[in-house]
């Protein structure tokens, strides 16, 4: 091992000195070498390195006292020294090791060392309908990757996927640094209402278009859900606008049952009638008291 002159190293002639004159020669003497005033110098940062590990065992005073029982030795005796070499990718010196450990000395070279970086997510999105949503699928959509190149994924949409969950595909993101695993692509899934079918959390809405006099009545309706046909009984004087549900046959909610199926009544008027039905709404308005105004 190659004994280093840390007196020496901060410009002091003799280690005949106090921890403020060590501090003053540090300021001076790292603002000097620092790397942002010598960019591009190399020794200037082997200077710089050597300077902050000379400071680093002469400010704490156990370690200047082992330090000085061996620079006694060293100069004192036989009046000279050499400052050791660095070996390539080390911070420090195995000298410096004595003070401050193994330990230490390993902690430095990791940092010296690049570290694996992973690369960024890429989040886009697509938009399906609520029954592809509902069933699953698997679809190819194109994207524009990062090169501006297109690609073609085929991804598999799980059966009852909600709105805005998001799909991963592993290593089809941005390409990882200094061997880090590539970054993943977020696809997020945008649920479309259809004209038949709304989603509202996990129920889902349907119209249920009645006549008046079925409407009057009551009646028995037959519906069709997203994936059956669900008979449905209407009471007699159900209004437009009024909701009915169906209980456990909605959307899929992920936890093996179901929202409902809701039905909207829309009560609907025929725009041309026959004269058999215009008479009859005429006798109708005739013998009714209802007044809805």
């Amino acid at each position: 091992m190659i004994f280093k002159d840390y007196y020496r190293i901060l410009e002091l002639n003799t280690n005949k000195v106090s921890l403020n004159e060590i501090k003053i020669a540090y300021r001076d003497l790292a603002k000097k070498y620092h790397p942002d005033v010598n960019i591009g110098n190399v020794r200037a940062e082997e200077r710089f390195k050597d300077i902050n590990e000379a400071y680093r065992v002469l400010s704490d005073s156990t370690s200047k006292r082992r330090y000085d029982r061996m620079w006694n030795n060293q100069i004192g005796k036989k009046k000279n020294f050499e400052e050791s070499k660095r070996s390539e990718g080390s911070l420090v010196s195995d000298f410096f090791t004595m003070f401050f450990g193994k330990e230490k000395e390993e902690q430095a070279q990791e940092k010296k060392k690049k570290v694996p970086a992973k690369g960024e997510n890429i989040e886009t999105e697509i938009n399906m309908t609520i029954e592809e949503a509902f069933f699953g699928l698997e679809k190819k959509i194109s994207l524009r990757t990062i090169n501006g190149k297109m690609k073609t994924f085929l991804i598999k949409v799980p059966e009852g996927i909600r709105n805005g969950e998001k799909i991963r595909l592993m290593g089809q993101g941005k390409e990882g640094k200094n061997g880090g695993k590539n970054g993943d692509l977020l696809i997020k899934i945008q649920i479309e209402n259809s004209a038949k079918f709304k989603l509202d959390g996990y129920d889902i809405i349907t119209d249920l278009k009645l006549t008046p006099w079925e409407a009057a009545l009551g009646t028995r309706a037959s519906i069709e859900g997203i994936d059956e046909k669900v008979s449905l009984f209407v009471p007699p004087g159900i209004q437009s606008g009024e909701r009915v549900k169906i209980a456990k046959k909605g959307y899929k909610d992920g936890k093996g049952s179901r929202g409902d199926l809701v039905t909207e009544i829309k009560i609907m008027v025929p725009k041309k009638l026959t004269e058999q039905e215009k008479s009859l709404f005429e006798k109708l308005s005739e013998i009714s008291n209802f007044n809805p105004r």
